[in-house]
């Protein structure tokens, strides 16, 4: 799943080809898709809109538009969005919409698993309101983690992924995050101390910026705009990389799940506390 870094890294390529330009078209080969307002309500409403800005929140892009309304997309398992060039004549496949520029450029919505979302709305906040901060903001301190987690009597890989305490983190830079801080993904999030908690905070700050640095990382079907993958999961220490040896100790990374999520750590490096 496209988690923050990859979604950042689809706004950061996309705003020099996509702001000030209007959309002229849209096909729609998958109208489950479209969430609000219906399928057949779209083209209609969207079409001769021009987009003014493209921003991220938590893992959705928001494209704000001149209208003041907000075209918003959420890529869930296997999303992309790729950007083709008016002569291009290539299939794209698992195009399930796709948008044409007054450039005659096409926006193509690539979702294999057909669980990606897309709205146009008045406020943006009807999506995105529920949300969590922004770990790459100056509010998100340590201070602001620590209120995030006192209390909580759920495994901290569980609450780094729930994006309403935190907005972006999905499995691979929650394990990441984990294995730099040398938390066990059991561990409870209510236990840890305030030195544990700067670790984490660190280690989150540093795997999203890594994973931005590296334009995202394609462990399957991530690509960025231009059709290229990201590098970020070449520089992975755990993440999928069960099997493999740890890149600190040698051991063996293993994976479990935690609350259905599938989870790779490190036993030596990340040894669970005893009760």
């Amino acid at each position: 799943m496209p988690e923050l870094p990859e979604v950042e890294t689809i706004k950061n390529d996309l705003s020099p080809y996509l702001i000030g330009r209007t959309i002229t078209d849209i096909t729609l080969t998958w109208s489950k898709s479209v969430i609000k307002p219906s399928s057949l309500e779209l083209p209609g409403r969207l079409i001769g809109q021009t987009i003014k800005d493209i921003q991220r929140r938590g893992k959705y892009l928001i494209f704000p538009l001149e209208s003041g309304q907000y075209l918003i997309m959420h890529m869930k398992m296997s999303g992309s969005l790729i950007l083709k060039a008016a002569s291009s004549q290539e299939e794209v496949r698992f195009s399930r919409t796709i948008f044409t520029l007054d450039t005659g450029e096409r926006l193509h919505f690539i979702d294999p698993r057909k669980f990606g979302m897309i709205w146009l709305i008045e406020d943006k906040e009807e999506v995105v309101g529920k949300l969590g901060p922004e770990p790459l903001e100056p509010a998100f301190t340590p201070d602001t983690l620590s209120k995030i987690l006192s209390n909580r009597k759920a495994p901290i890989k569980a609450l780094l992924c729930d994006q309403e305490l935190i907005a972006g983190i999905g499995n691979m830079y929650a394990d990441e995050a984990l294995f730099a801080s040398r938390l066990h993904p059991y561990e409870i999030g209510g236990n840890l101390d305030d030195k544990e908690v700067t670790l984490l905070h660190q280690g989150i700050i540093s795997v999203l910026r890594a994973g931005i640095a590296h334009y995202g990382a394609s462990t399957s079907d991530y690509y960025r705009p231009d059709g290229t993958k990201g590098m970020a999961h070449m520089f992975f220490n755990v993440a999928h990389r069960g099997g493999k040896s740890c890149p600190v100790c040698g051991t063996t990374i293993q994976r479990t799940m935690v609350r259905n999520r599938g989870t790779y750590f490190c036993p030596e490096c990340q040894k669970l506390r005893q009760p």
